[in-house]
């Protein structure tokens, strides 16, 4: 019976593991056929699966590395995972097409599913996974059989079940940037009929970068710290040989210091910035004959030092249980499944908006900036098989509660720097730039440009910004989600079959918005509103300026509520072919489906705050051609598949300088080609593997009117018909592995993992500026342990090679602009761009064991 399968397959983590496309396992495993995954929610082997499947096993992954996603990119050709202002920002793009995480309204094209669950957005899976029998990536839209939010692929994580044989593993590493972390698990019987596993572990990291404080009152010069722990429970329960239960509950918390950014290339802004922090306030700018305006502003040396003078602290809790039921029933040759589920992920953060030394924005750690999702699920499912029929039925239902905290403190700065890039322009014989005459441009009784220009003295009644906290806002989204789905397959002769899945999704959600103003904070703005009637109006780009949405005066206390409900169709038809026992053709088209949201930000039209925050659905038409073979008596794996993708309504979450929006762009296409390789060679123990995509992702061609909002066309305006961002066009994995005997009862280890990604731009906007050139990542291992697997001690390096580049390119707010024309002029570009990096070479020694 299939539990007494249970039994037998959980008795050693080491036995079971499974070879990946794209790595090789224990060593025990020496042939193609032993690859399984569950893409298709029933347990089948790898190359019977017409899906583009790549499977990371737990001794590749512990091969390179990869502790959570962001880790396995360079094991998965065609996947980029990124993190901006927190780690609770982390998005994962497949074939170039991902969601930004900065609007947590906006919902993920890359779903995440950890044992059975799903997980609302990517940053919940950006911390330690613990103890994985395997992570299977599937690419293309996957919306029949797990869920809307799944336009572009899923990443879908089992870990390692309990185990009727007592066992233990532990770990401990110590590494550089301070590192060290522990961690251990332990699983046996706890009856007859009842297994446990208990995994815990703690890491801690010195930070990546240093900072220079500026005007403070931050004192930790350093960021981008690692300080969290983790548990995570399971009992397996078998009451009967027809039925199993497996329950967990896992517990994880981080506090730590995210995100600061480096300069990339620092406008004229500079010289105002540097005159009000303490010292110098960010990066000095490198002029000469380069990018940008005359005499032109080059880009800055790469450099991991950093600028800010308030806290970037961030606390995550996450949490959940989960109850997965199986039970066969043998009449029908089938089995129901059950997985129901409660998942809580909060968040709390502090932030330096403005990436400065200078005092000018920021939002503090106080439990007013973050955000929390708590969700309860249930999935059911009915499968079951006949001599030429495999069938599933099932259903699902989630309900999601979403908070979001927005708080601004405008800094003792703030007014002295507007006032800056206000009298930019004054010659210096009449006094030039001055820190003093913001209340030129706020007075009621209207503007004087005498006043302005340095001739007249400004009016000591008019308003200027408040200093300290101006912004308190709340809100909260509810959401339903219900679907019913099948997926089915008739082998309709030995060679040739077909799957038909269908999935019928209703979504509502009800959105709750309250934003305030405090302080008396908006009065400046109103202030030069008024001047608008006066006989010399101020400035419309001063006017921008002092309105902007955190100090926008119709914002104070607002109130929005929407709601919506849609009933969407996904799914998808296949066809297999297998020519022989070594090769499968297959081709297929599948229907995905992102459902609609909302922007939970301030947003706005001029000055005039959007009476809807409401963005509509994404849809996905993806049709396959692929083939799948075994070669060398089982022991070569060659995978390749022609894809083409199209999107509408792609939900496209670009920062605008002053919030984050969502825009729907008409039309995104996604074409190319995926292929993987893994070759057990005939030298004993040494297998290779590789991966390949190229893909070319690319906007259509849209104008102004084509969207929901044409006044958002300026910082679109790069966008109709060229590749997207975070869509490299050719990604390339490689990799081996060594294992030999070295005698006396020892073995030796070596692994080597690289990946190559050709230049992609990391700006939704796509300026030029945002570029990241071709770069080459390269992981490795060296370990001497016992034959038995008792214990391994091991040398490892990550990004060997010390590559520098940019996970994402952003506008630093306020200091200067880059559209000041459409279309784009890069010598009218004054802008400074901010970098968050990459992860520095890293090295550290871990020791491991196993009883």
């Amino acid at each position: 019976m299939r539990f007494t399968k249970i039994l037998t397959t959980s008795a050693s983590a080491i036995a079971l593991t499974a070879v990946a496309a794209g790595g090789v396992a224990a060593q025990e495993v020496t042939s193609v056929d032993e690859i399984v995954v569950t893409a298709q929610k029933r347990e089948q082997s790898l190359q019977d699966v017409p899906i583009v499947v790549t499977s990371l096993s737990e001794q590749v992954l512990e091969d390179a590395g990869v502790r959570d996603i962001k880790d396995m990119q360079i094991l998965t050709p065609g996947l980029t995972v990124t993190s901006t202002t927190s780690e609770t920002i982390t998005t994962a793009r497949i074939r170039g097409v991902g969601t930004v995480g900065d609007n947590p309204g906006l919902e993920s094209s890359v779903g995440v599913v950890i044992d059975g669950v799903y997980r609302p957005r990517n940053g919940v899976g950006f911390g330690d996974l613990g103890e994985m029998s395997r992570i299977e990536v599937l690419k293309g839209p996957q919306g029949t059989l797990f869920g809307k939010n799944t336009s572009a692929g899923v990443i879908n994580i089992i870990t390692e079940a309990p185990s009727f044989q007592p066992g233990f593993e532990g770990e401990l590493t110590g590494g550089d940037y301070g590192a060290w972390g522990v961690a251990g698990s332990v699983t046996g019987p706890l009856s007859e009929n009842i297994a446990g596993r208990l995994y815990v572990a703690s890491r801690q990291r010195d930070g990546f970068y240093d900072v220079d404080t500026g005007d403070g009152p931050r004192t930790l010069t350093e960021d981008q710290t690692q300080d969290f722990w983790t548990a995570r429970g399971q009992l397996l329960i078998l009451p009967s040989d027809l039925a199993s239960i497996r329950l967990i509950a896992d517990y994880s918390r981080r506090e730590e210091f995210c995100c600061v950014s480096s300069q990339i290339r620092v406008g004229p802004t500079f010289g105002f910035i540097n005159a009000l922090a303490n010292g110098q306030g960010q990066a000095a700018p490198v002029t000469g004959s380069g990018f940008g305006p005359a005499p032109g502003y080059d880009f800055v040396p790469f450099s991991r030092t950093a600028y800010s003078n308030r806290d970037t602290g961030q606390n995550i809790e996450d949490y959940g249980f989960s109850a997965e039921v199986n039970a066969d029933i043998e009449a029908w040759n089938a089995t129901v499944t059950s997985v129901t589920a409660y998942r809580s992920w909060e968040s709390d953060n502090g932030m330096d908006i403005d990436f400065t030394g200078a005092d000018l924005l920021y939002r503090n750690q106080d439990g007013n900036f973050g955000f929390g999702i708590d969700t309860i699920s249930q999935e059911l499912r009915l499968a079951g098989a006949t001599a030429n029929f495999d069938w599933l039925i099932g259903g699902f239902y989630a309900n999601e509660d979403l908070s979001r905290d927005d708080s601004y403190f405008l800094g003792s700065d703030y007014n002295a720097y507007q006032s800056l890039l206000f009298t930019a322009t004054v010659p210096a014989a009449l006094g030039g730039p001055n820190p003093g005459r913001i209340q030129c441009f706020t007075d009621p009784t209207g503007f004087n440009p005498l006043c302005a220009a340095g001739l007249a003295p400004p009016n000591a009644f008019a308003p200027t910004h408040i200093v300290g906290q101006g912004v308190d806002d709340h809100y909260s989204q509810s959401s339903e989600t219900f679907a019913i789905f099948t997926n089915n397959t008739w082998r309709v002769t030995d060679a040739f079959e077909l799957t038909l899945g269908l999935r019928w999704t209703n979504d509502e959600k009800d959105l709750l918005v309250q934003q305030d103003n405090i302080n008396g904070n908006g009065s400046a703005c109103l202030g030069a509103l008024a001047n608008q009637g006066s006989a010399s109006p101020t400035p419309t780009s001063a006017l921008g300026a002092l309105c902007l949405p955190w100090s926008n005066p119709f914002y104070d206390n607002r109130s929005v509520t929407e709601s919506f409900s849609e009933d969407a169709f996904s799914g998808t038809f296949k066809a297999a072919y297998r020519l022989n026992d070594s090769v499968m053709f297959y081709g297929s088209y599948a229907r995905g489906y992102k459902g609609a949201g909302y922007n939970l930000d301030r947003v706005q039209t001029g000055v005039t705050p959007d009476a809807s925050l409401f963005f509509p659905a994404e849809t996905v038409d993806s049709w396959e051609l692929g083939f799948k073979s075994t070669l060398f008596n089982r022991s070569l794996l060659f995978n390749a598949t022609l894809f083409d993708q199209t999107f509408e309504d792609f939900q496209l979450n670009t920062f605008l300088g002053t919030a984050f929006v969502v825009e729907s762009i008409p039309e995104v296409n996604s074409t190319g080609v995926d292929m993987d390789m893994l070759w057990f060679t005939p030298v004993d123990g040494l297998t290779l593997n590789g991966g390949l995509t190229y893909a070319e992702t690319t906007y259509g061609d849209f104008t102004a009117a084509d969207l929901v909002n044409p006044a958002r066309f300026g910082p679109l305006s790069l966008l109709p018909g060229n590749q997207m961002s975070f869509a490299p066009e050719w990604s390339v994995t490689g990799g081996m592995t060594y294992e030999r005997s070295l005698g006396a009862g020892l073995m030796g280890r070596f692994n080597l993992s690289a990946k190559y990604t050709s230049e992609f731009n990391t700006g939704s906007d796509l300026l030029p500026a945002k570029m990241q050139e071709a770069m080459t990542m390269v992981n490795g291992r060296i370990g001497i342990g016992s034959e038995d697997e008792r214990w391994m001690l091991e040398l490892w390096g990550q990004n060997l090679t010390d590559e520098e580049y940019y996970q994402v390119v952003f506008n630093a707010p306020l200091q200067g602009t880059a559209f000041n024309s459409i279309p784009y002029d890069p010598a009218t570009d004054t802008q400074t761009y901010n970098a968050f990096l990459g992860a520095p070479r890293t090295w550290g020694v871990t020791l491991r064991v196993r009883y």
